[in-house]
């Protein structure tokens, strides 16, 4: 608790305002992301590799974007670093530990970006959400990440959702929103890697399955070319008597 409460207070003033809400549920992956390490490992290398499969069909390599970029573990930020000429970081907060690590590997061509990449705050106003749409002023663009962002997305808009009561939101605001983010990602004009988990299952020890989860909420992706599972909550970490597997896809 000690650690998580020190990196959240050095996050805090590194933060816009209007994100610091969102520090804690950062601050809560890179704390379970520590305790799950063996468990994830798969995962984050599976992951790493969709976007490495991505990076090797790519003629020229001047600009990229990483959509979600988190705490770093699931995308290759080393090669990513090495071979373009920019890589630009997007996430709604980056955590000091984040900052610190990339300060001390000295990459001067990585930036990064604060933003809100779900696009609710266009839909609440009635506008078409373009989440992406920022991607078109970026100059010499090449390559872009959704890096395990897309469920967050949905999940993030659905707590927002009930939590504010918003009863002049359109029903489908979950649905709308991941789907503005998948067709903004066909729509790029060039090269994508879309890495996310796709549903979820509760399995108790004997193997039983007791819940399944849509995480895309009925929308369907293209160009699957990997798909593999993630313990998220294993073994321990919820409940001595289940855990929850997640299902995740790259497509590119």
């Amino acid at each position: 608790m000690i650690a998580e409460a020190l990196l959240y207070a050095a996050t805090v003033p590194m933060t816009l305002k209007a994100h610091r809400r969102f520090i804690r549920y950062s601050v809560n992956l890179w704390s379970r992301a520590g305790r799950c390490s063996r468990q994830w490992a798969e995962h984050e290398e599976r992951s790493r590799n969709a976007v490495r499969s991505a990076i090797a069909e790519l003629r020229q390599r001047r600009t990229a974007v990483v959509l979600g970029s988190g705490l770093l573990r699931d995308v290759p930020i080393e090669e990513l670093a090495r071979t373009f000429d920019t890589v630009v970081l997007v996430d709604l907060v980056h955590l000091a530990s984040v900052r610190l690590w990339l300060r001390l590997k000295r990459y001067s061509n990585v930036r990064l970006i604060e933003r809100d990449l779900s696009g609710y705050d266009e839909l609440a106003a009635g506008k078409q959400p373009e989440p992406l749409a920022f991607l078109r002023s970026v100059p010499y663009l090449d390559f872009v990440v959704s890096a395990n962002l897309l469920s967050q997305i949905g999940r993030g808009a659905q707590r927002r959702y009930e939590a504010e009561q918003a009863g002049a939101m359109p029903a489908d605001t979950v649905a709308q929103l991941i789907e503005a983010h998948r067709s903004a990602l066909e729509a790029a004009p060039c090269k994508t890697c879309l890495v996310t988990d796709v549903s979820y299952a509760v399995i108790d020890r004997q193997g039983k399955v007791h819940d399944e989860t849509d995480l895309l909420h009925g929308v369907a992706l293209s160009s699957v070319r990997a798909n593999w599972q993630w313990p998220v909550a294993p073994l321990g970490e919820e409940s001595n008597g289940y855990q929850i597997v997640h299902q995740v896809v790259a497509a590119y």
